[in-house]
């Protein structure tokens, strides 16, 4: 296409149509074989090569300012198009409130001698975890509430909150024009011109050749200075037919349930707890299923309850629309945590800092076939939300506040069975880790209780407490009760012992007695006729001590934000972190979670990476490594357990059996793991070469299209990275990456790979010496 054209100006108006004029910018588009774009008669017509041998059309024309889909239809390659929709148009209304950083975050602070300025608190706010700007009046409790008003910070008031605070709107569209662009193997057709509360921004459609999927998103900035927000969004004006319904598989009883549309029409729509976050709308021309993105759809909760991601609503006689959505609170009027605060606390929205272009997006799957394959059609980009098998790894979840001791001993003894086990063994988990630890009855810190539903009911008993080494024997017998020789329960433990800074998960490898305190006159180590070995830990080198001659690791979970906010950036000089047995942070998406981010968890967990491995760059010790965590509390039938759960694939070829862990420690301490979402994987990485002439070399899988693989470095001071494209890969591909490296004044490495959703998998840090000449992380 020559550059004369690359503004072509739609202003025919044919007698068929009622379509504004538009005007397309299309110098950014190259045709290609199986995904081409062509604007004529007020519309632009996007065709692409879709999967299982068909092809998908879509006409957008702009009807009073509003983007509309003309014309969406499907056919098997060489057949007669088949309209799936005709007159849709996007839906999107979107909650905001006010940003605050809370008290939990300022009391780590405040300890550390950190004076708490306006500066200090715009950067907390978006780390916050137990902010719930939705809800008003809100509490002033330990964790939930606010800090006190600062002078100079206008949006810091304290709690209550109030109504105003909350802005509710529907976007508002004023489409003039339109950009078309070839990206790799896809296209990128926006539409500037749209408000949506606080934001302004455009209208995005993605289509990928080889895929069937179709992205909308609004992708929009505000430069109000604290804002948190949630979105829906769908698609409204489909027609209702004969053969048209709405159709999903239910969380709770997991069968199909459809709607037929034989009532009256709804004012709002129909939130539905659909399994997978899926619904579909079959038409008489095939389906189109919508879901979110999988897991930055999600921010920091405690709790994995399904709170209803999908809705429908009925629009006339005529009309209706199908969507995604978050709601509002936990919606669990009974459920409290664990303290005095209300578990509406904790629910703390999109972090949009200012200028940032947030992401709010939902996904389409077109088929021409019924609903049901549809549906199934479109789990495989989540791999039925299971993780996938890789020969010689283990599938790893950790961090769980399970309260699995008294759960257990609440239904009959040891030897009962809870929920948790059986939904982590169906994601495709096998090695599955609590951090109880020897809290009353198993429960570690922050253990929960809760009266919900089907959820066990709550002791009467309190919750911690009791013989400290009694409880972690009882919680070793139980790990190992319900481990078998393909699913291990890994008995950590969350602490704070011996003043390491923050809080911190220790890792064992093989069961370990001790306490978090000494006395003076107290021996670091004694035995006992009972428990054997047990030491008593009052000091940081202590702890380590302990960690070196037990084989232990230790790692800090949700750092820089709740009780963890400061660390581990106050003790980076400290031994104790520069220890070896010390190996890192807990990664985890959703806590002060941005959907401006690429990658998950990038602005507060990657970055955090980077900077502990120039910490360390210049003295001799291991590199510094996260690990996947999850942070929920006791899990329940229904749970959306994949959303919400990273996870570590640890090189083993099997899962340790019995007392001995240490395959598993020695791993995690050698670097012998990748993390992952679950649609990237790793199988494979090696840095090779020496001196200054490196190469990286990694074999990537994934499911939705690729984004692009990067290779991220450090001099010990600033990090910086090379980014490769990979938009002109297909879904559900297979590619070996190689790459040339300049180790010239680098001291470390890293290799990650993150698709067009923001899924990704990343392999831990490698030092780099002149005298390596071959590295491999896996």
């Amino acid at each position: 296409m020559k550059a004369a054209t690359a503004t072509l100006c739609l202003a025919l108006f044919a007698a068929s149509t009622s379509a504004d004029p538009l005007t397309c910018n299309v110098s950014g588009y190259k045709a290609l074989p199986g995904l081409a774009a062509a604007a004529a008669d007020n519309a632009l017509t996007v065709t692409w090569d879709g999967e299982k041998n068909q092809e998908l059309r879509l006409r957008f024309t702009v009807n009073g300012g509003v983007p509309t889909i003309a014309d969406l239809s499907v056919r098997t390659k060489g057949g007669q198009w088949s309209t799936v929709a005709s007159g849709a148009t996007p839906d999107y209304t979107v909650v905001s409130g006010l940003r605050r950083a809370t008290d939990q975050q300022l009391k780590p602070l405040i300890a550390l001698g950190v004076k708490i300025t306006p500066e200090v608190l715009d950067q907390m706010r978006w780390e916050a975890f137990w902010d719930s700007p939705l809800n008003v009046p809100g509490d002033t409790v330990a964790h939930g509430g606010s800090t006190p008003p600062v002078q100079g910070v206008a949006d810091q008031p304290g709690l209550p909150r109030k109504p105003e605070e909350i802005t509710r709107a529907a976007a508002s569209f004023q489409v003039t024009s339109c950009d078309v662009k070839t990206n790799g193997a896809r296209l990128e057709i926006s539409f500037p011109g749209v408000t949506l509360g606080v934001f302004d921004g455009r209208l995005e459609y993605q289509v990928y050749k080889g895929s069937s999927l179709i992205r909308q998103a609004i992708v929009a900035k505000t430069d109000q200075r604290a804002v948190a927000y949630k979105y829906d969004a769908g698609v409204k004006g489909l027609a209702i037919q004969p053969k048209s319904q709405v159709l999903w598989r239910s969380n709770t009883s997991n069968q199909w349930v459809d709607y037929q549309f034989g009532g009256p029409k709804n004012d709002h729509y129909v939130p539905l707890k659909t399994a997978n976050r899926v619904v579909a709308a079959e038409t008489s021309g095939g389906s189109i299923v919508a879901f979110p993105p999988p897991h930055n759809f999600f921010w920091a909760r405690e709790t994995e309850f399904n709170l209803g991601y999908n809705w429908y609503r009925k629009d006339s006689d005529t009309t209706y629309a199908i969507g995604v959505r978050q709601a509002e609170g936990e919606e669990e009027a009974s459920w409290e945590g664990h303290g005095p605060e209300d578990r509406r606390q904790n629910y703390a929205l999109y972090s949009a800092r200012p200028g940032t272009w947030q992401r709010m997006a939902v996904y389409f799957y077109v088929s021409a076939e019924a609903a049901r394959p549809s549906v199934q059609s479109a789990l495989a980009y989540t791999r039925d939300d299971k993780y996938k098998a890789l020969p010689g790894y283990q599938v790893m979840a950790t961090h769980f506040h399970t309260g699995m001791v008294r759960r257990l001993q609440q239904l009959g003894g040891l030897e009962q069975t809870i929920p948790d086990f059986d939904l982590m063994k169906g994601a495709g988990v096998n090695i599955f880790a609590p951090i109880d630890g020897g809290g009353g009855g198993g429960a570690g810190a922050g253990d929960l209780a809760v009266p919900v539903g089907n959820r066990e009911a709550a002791p009467a008993a309190p919750r911690r407490g009791g013989d400290r080494l009694k409880n972690l024997a009882e919680y070793y017998k139980a790990a190992k009760l319900h481990s078998d020789k393909n699913f291990l329960i890994l008995p950590d433990e969350e602490n704070t012992a011996g003043n390491l800074g923050g809080h911190t998960d220790f890792v064992l490898s093989h069961p370990v007695y001790w306490t978090p305190t000494r006395a003076a006159n107290q021996p670091f180590v004694e035995e006992s006729p009972t428990y054997g070995k047990v030491y008593h830990v009052g000091t940081p080198d202590e702890a380590m001590e302990m960690a070196k001659r037990e084989n232990m690791l230790v790692f800090m979970p949700h750092p820089r934000s709740k009780g963890s906010t400061g660390y581990p950036d106050a003790v980076k000089d400290k031994a104790h972190f520069q220890h070896d047995n010390y190996r890192g942070i807990g990664f985890r998406w959703g806590m002060g979670v941005d959907g401006s981010e690429t990658r998950l968890c990038d602005y507060r967990c990657l970055t955090l990476l980077d900077d502990m491995n120039n910490w360390v760059a210049n003295i001799p010790s291991a590199p510094k490594y996260a690990w996947a965590i999850t942070e929920t509390y006791q899990k329940g039938p229904g749970d959306d357990i994949y959303a919400n759960n990273p996870v570590n694939y640890v090189k083993l070829d099997k899962v340790p059996t019995g007392d001995d862990w240490s395959p598993i420690v020695n791993a995690l301490k050698k670097g012998d793991y990748f993390w992952s979402s679950g649609e990237v994987l790793i199988p494979s990485y090696s840095v090779e070469g020496t001196g200054a002439k490196r190469t990286i070399s990694a074999d990537v899988e994934w499911t939705f299209p690729l984004e692009f693989v990067e290779v991220v470095w450090g001099d010990g001071q600033k990090t910086d990275r090379q980014i490769i494209p990979a938009t002109e890969l297909p879904a559900f591909g297979k590619h070996k990456f190689t790459i040339p490296f300049d180790a010239t004044g680098k001291k470390w490495v890293r290799f990650a790979a993150w698709d067009s959703v923001g899924n990704g998998a990343f392999v831990q840090p490698i030092k780099l010496s002149a005298a390596t000449t071959t590295t491999a992380a896996q």
